[in-house]
């Protein structure tokens, strides 16, 4: 079978290195070069801690693949809620979590001073840790799959923009191509692709921000508060700070992280922590929406299929729902067969949905 894969991202290419594992013709088109769209600029967070099953499930997967890729650091994550509504959500959330067998526990801002000093609890009510957690280098990810895609058998061209002629005929620079199948993961770029062909998606763009401070001198955990909506996590011997998410259009934004964004995120990290790093470098990227905050892959068309939508969550769940995707175009069964296929079917929607892409961008996806 032969599938060209739209995207060289983390989920592109996930799924082009599943698609050739099984013996698939496989050639993935990236219009400028390998991650330089979300995958490039992610926060690399990896987590199991999901109180949906399904949801737990697929980070399972998601996880496991990554270890045996030797891509995962552990890292604990931890999550905290300020107020009583929050701090019963985080309860109800571990309770669900523990139930799916994720390895998390409450813990009372005492317990959670004792196990990391460098936080001032002041104010939280509760924290959520999850203990088989970690990060990612979102750019070995993206190496690590190329590379790995490639020794399977796959094509991988870059600077090569493509265009549909139809569901399954690529249109490059050079030439028109036609395969048997064609699967496009290029984030907010998928929309405008395959329109082209008569496909509309409920899908929308947004601007997310993120700064990587200057070398700490503590041991701090990943970490969510989700009462002032920022995260953070270790990044070598500094910390990633992420927040200040907002709607654009994706075809004219703003890669630069804004000032305020930068001065709010580190007055964060100092009320937290008491630390007062500078900022070492500040970005902005790209994360796709939907109206129900779960994910669009799976078959758009005759012979076309999607994976897009990821709500800033793609490079942590790449290698599970790629697998997903890969076995679905091969028609081959899958551990995520039985469950998934309603709740990330792209054409559940019309895609003429009025919908906010950031009613809360960090949300759990089955929300």
């Amino acid at each position: 079978m032969s599938v060209a894969v739209v995207g060289g991202g983390a989920v592109g290419l996930s799924t082009a290195l599943a698609l050739a594992r099984h013996n698939a013709s496989v050639t993935v088109f990236e219009r400028d070069t390998l991650g330089s769209g979300a995958s490039g600029q992610a926060a690399g967070l990896c987590y199991d801690a999901f109180a949906d099953d399904v949801d737990a499930a697929v980070a399972a997967d998601a996880l496991t693949r990554y270890r045996d890729l030797d891509l995962f650091e552990p890292q604990p994550y931890v999550w905290v809620a300020r107020d009583e509504s929050d701090a019963t959500a985080v309860r109800e959330q571990i309770t669900g979590m523990q139930k799916n067998g994720v390895a998390v526990d409450a813990l009372t801002p005492a317990e959670l001073g004792d196990r990391y000093p460098a936080l001032d609890t002041g104010g939280i009510e509760v924290a959520g840790l999850a203990r088989k957690a970690g990060v990612l280098d979102p750019d070995k990810v993206v190496a690590t799959l190329a590379e790995t895609a490639r020794k399977a058998g796959a094509t991988i061209e870059t600077e090569s923009p493509v265009s549909l002629a139809s569901t399954t005929t690529v249109e490059t620079p050079d030439e028109t191509r036609t395969f048997d199948a064609v699967v496009v993961a290029a984030g907010p770029q998928t929309k405008p692709l395959v329109a082209d062909v008569g496909v509309s998606l409920a899908l929308k763009a947004y601007r997310a921000q993120a700064l990587v401070t200057e070398p700490i001198d503590a041991t701090l955990p990943s970490f969510y508060d989700a009462t002032r909506e920022f995260y953070w996590r270790p990044k070598g011997n500094a910390l990633l700070v992420g927040d200040g998410a907002h709607e654009v259009d994706p075809r004219d934004w703003d890669p630069a992280a804004d000032a305020e964004f930068v001065t709010r995120s580190l007055d964060r990290v100092e009320q937290v922590t008491a630390l007062a790093p500078a900022c070492d470098r500040a970005w902005a990227g790209l994360c796709t929406a939907t109206p129900d905050g779960a994910p669009l892959a799976g078959q758009a068309g005759d012979g076309l299929w999607v994976a897009t939508g990821w709500q800033g969550h793609g490079l942590m769940r790449a290698p599970a729902l790629g697998n997903y995707l890969a076995a679905a175009v091969l028609d081959r069964r899958n551990p995520l067969s039985e469950h998934l296929p309603d709740r990330v079917d792209p054409t559940r929607f019309d895609g003429s949905e009025e919908f906010a892409a950031l009613d809360d961008p960090t949300r759990d996806w089955d929300k």
